[in-house]
Parts: C-alpha cells; sequence; structure tokens
C-alpha cells in the first residue's frame, strides 16, 4: 500500500496527509531546477564529498587485497596472541565503513540536506504559482 492510499493517521509523524490533487513540477520546471545555479552547487557539494571518499575507500581495499596477496609474511605477523596485521586490517575495513558512513551522514546534514530543502522549497514555490 502506498502512502497514497494510507488514511491520514497511519502517515509518519510530521508528514501531512498526501492529496490526489497535489501539484506537480512540470518537466520543463525540473529541467529548468537541474540547470540552477543552486542545484549545480549541490552537485558540486556533493561530489567533493563523495569522489574523493570513494577514492581513499577503493585504495585502502585494494591496497589491503594486494597485501593479503602478495605481502603474506607480513600479514602474518603476530601483534598480540593469535591476532596477526592481517585481522587486524581486516577488521579496521570495518571500521573503516562505518566511520565513512558517519562522515557522510553528518555531511549530509550539515551541508547537503539544507540546499536540498532551499531547492525543494522554491520549486514548490513556484509551482503553487
Amino acid at each position: 500500500m502506498s502512502t497514497v492510499d494510507q488514511p491520514a493517521s497511519a502517515q509518519p509523524p510530521g508528514h501531512p496527509p498526501h492529496e490526489h490533487h497535489q501539484l506537480h513540477p512540470s518537466g520543463e520546471q525540473f529541467i529548468a531546477m537541474q540547470e540552477s545555479p543552486g542545484f549545480q552547487n549541490l552537485k558540486r557539494t556533493l561530489r567533493r564529498f563523495v569522489f574523493p571518499m570513494t577514492a581513499f575507500f577503493l585504495i585502502w581495499y585494494a591496497l589491503y587485497v594486494a597485501l593479503g596477496a602478495f605481502a603474506h609474511d607480513f600479514m602474518a605477523t603476530p601483534v598480540w596472541g593469535n591476532i596477526n596485521v592481517g585481522l587486524i586490517l581486516g577488521l579496521l575495513q570495518f571500521v573503516t565503513t562505518f566511520l565513512i558512513t558517519g562522515l557522510y551522514v553528518r555531511f549530509a546534514n550539515r551541508d547537503l540536506d539544507p540546499q536540498a530543502a532551499a531547492l525543494r522549497d522554491k520549486m514548490e514555490s513556484e509551482i503553487e504559482r
């Protein structure tokens, strides 16, 4: 069942019930918004975070795989008991994933969401005219 078909009481808190006669932007309005300086800035802001972070993670992961494939002795170096460098680097892959996720959430809340909300508000105000 879509949110359009749900009764108002079934809507998540803070979300007004959807109405079937709600106005929607035209294709031309979407294209105009995509070409606007605000939208282009939003895309630049997103790319400024995503591209370097993706490159960092892929290089970090490739290094881990390469060490596992070609540096067996190094990866097998004991650190404490049965725990070796390879195990620690493998666990750090998970830590890195969670860290990047947290950084992205903070970045999106601080930088992306306000810009996206402003663009959405602008488009909605233009539709209502």
